[in-house]
């Protein structure tokens, strides 16, 4: 048997290109070799958009038809909703009985993130998001969860609850690893965040050649370089950033020119706003497709979630028989 791989997303929006590097990609060349569960996160995005219920439906839309353009293929790979697999909800109450909140405090992915909103005092919802991962990935008994380098924390409390549930009560889990990837997180177009959204500095992947030629027009180059035969700073440059992952065989030839003055900023991003377009066309045929068959991303959705309710099912009662719970058998 195939090893289980969960892994998704919470659906706070449409994903961009640094989802895709980072992950998207990624889990498109994985499908086939593993058994893989995506998530459609809709209860952990309300962590950070509780104001605001009304969007997860329109962003559960989006990113499903982000994964399908993008190459995920429902034959291999179960998409599936979290908040219509209620036993994900029982499992993170249960686990959150001897998860102790100065643990979650001192996880250094939540400190991050939540510095980074300007959280004075962090919401109940949002502290336990760690422990709804972890009821996410060991629901259906996924072994490995591919993650970047910044949510290795979130990985490590997992197995440290599964840990603590196999002592409590009976090794009903096996400790799911990390599988981390060697892509570096994509710089946004502004050169001073990584991509996002929330910051105006993304390429959305299902954005027109015409969105994407703008975006990279108005993208941050070298602030020293004013002339094309000035010498550049190609290390400091967030469009030859680009380069050296969407054009790697191109790349080393963008750096000697740049260097020498030998090539303007606007030339690299034109050749850079192609290669962008290139990766993203057959992403818009596929998608083209799908929106206009809005009935079968329904039903991939659904017959995803009916899979992933049926695992979840069977594990619950192995958690009840461990705890004891099983009052009527």
């Amino acid at each position: 048997m195939k090893e289980r791989i969960l892994t998704g997303d919470r659906i706070t929006g449409k994903l961009h290109l640094g989802h895709y590097v980072g992950s998207l990609k990624n889990r498109v060349e994985l499908q086939t070799q593993y058994d893989t569960y995506l998530i459609l996160a809709d209860v952990q995005a309300l962590t950070t958009h509780f104001e605001k219920p009304e969007l997860i439906k329109q962003n559960l839309r989006n990113v499903a038809l982000d994964y399908l353009s993008a190459g995920i293929n429902p034959d291999h790979a179960t998409i599936f909703i979290q908040s219509l697999i209620p036993e994900i909800a029982e499992l993170t109450t249960y686990f959150s009985m001897f998860v102790t909140v100065n643990s979650l405090r001192h996880n250094p992915t939540i400190k991050a993130e939540a510095a980074e909103r300007g959280f004075q005092d962090m919401y109940y919802g949002f502290l336990g998001y760690p422990v709804s991962q972890a009821a996410d990935i060991t629901f259906c008994k996924a072994t490995l969860v591919p993650v970047g380098e910044d949510q290795v924390p979130h990985i490590e409390q997992t197995r440290k609850i599964v840990r603590r549930f196999n002592q409590l009560y009976k090794p009903v889990f096996v400790e799911p690893k990390p599988l981390v990837g060697d892509v570096p997180r994509l710089v946004g177009l502004d050169g001073n965040n990584k991509m996002s959204k929330s910051l105006g500095n993304a390429i959305d992947l299902d954005s027109t050649p015409e969105e994407v030629s703008e975006k990279i027009k108005k993208a941050t180059t070298d602030p020293a370089r004013i002339h094309k035969t000035d010498s550049g700073h190609p290390e400091i440059c967030p469009v030859y950033a680009y380069h050296q992952v969407f054009r790697k065989e191109g790349s080393a030839e963008i750096y000697e020119s740049c260097k020498k003055g030998q090539i303007g900023c606007m030339e690299c991003k034109r050749k850079m706003t192609q290669s962008i377009n290139d990766l993203l066309e057959p992403m818009r045929e596929r998608r083209i497709v799908y929106q206009n068959a809005p009935k079968k991303v329904d039903e991939i959705l659904m017959l995803g979630t009916e899979k992933a309710r049926l695992v979840a099912k069977e594990t619950m009662q192995e958690i009840r028989e461990a705890m004891s719970m099983n009052y009527f058998k």
